[in-house]
């Protein structure tokens, strides 16, 4: 059976929970993301995607919308927690969930979509590579408020 997607609720976060912390080595609590989807689900510019297969998510990734006053930038989308399921990696599902993201951020009228990905991710740059995203820097700047 081929995998579909469509746009997660809220019936769908203890799935992409249970991949992220799978895939990631997180460790977040289904009663908090289920309070933070709830807090957002109206907002449009925040999108998850969830892959199924055999009726389980097998394949994920948020899609953030960002509209700018920068007419150069414009608006444009961030992904993060992209990802499938670790049995499932040969089987080009990361291609079709990139598809997929990239006509949600086209309908959204993003002039471009970005990522980033921590270094011990080597499977995930190996599809990003293929997929032409292009390495634009090398530094991601994180501090904890």
């Amino acid at each position: 059976m081929s995998v579909q997607f469509r746009i997660a609720t809220l019936d769908d976060v203890e799935g992409i929970i249970q991949l992220c912390n799978e895939c990631f080595g997180e460790n977040t609590s289904l009663e908090y993301a289920q309070k933070i989807y709830r807090e957002n689900e109206n907002d449009v510019n925040q999108i998850y995607v969830i892959g199924i297969k055999d009726n389980e998510i097998v394949a994920h990734s948020k899609i953030n919308i960002i509209p700018t006053i920068y007419e150069e930038m414009n608006t444009y989308a961030i992904l993060n927690h992209v990802c499938v399921k670790p049995e499932l990696r040969r089987e080009h599902i990361g291609t079709k969930l990139l598809d997929e993201c990239f006509k949600i951020a086209k309908e959204h009228n993003c002039k471009c979509v970005e990522l980033w990905s921590k270094n011990f991710r080597q499977a995930a740059h190996g599809l990003y590579h293929k997929y032409e995203f292009d390495v634009v820097d090398a530094k991601f700047f994180s501090k904890n408020i």
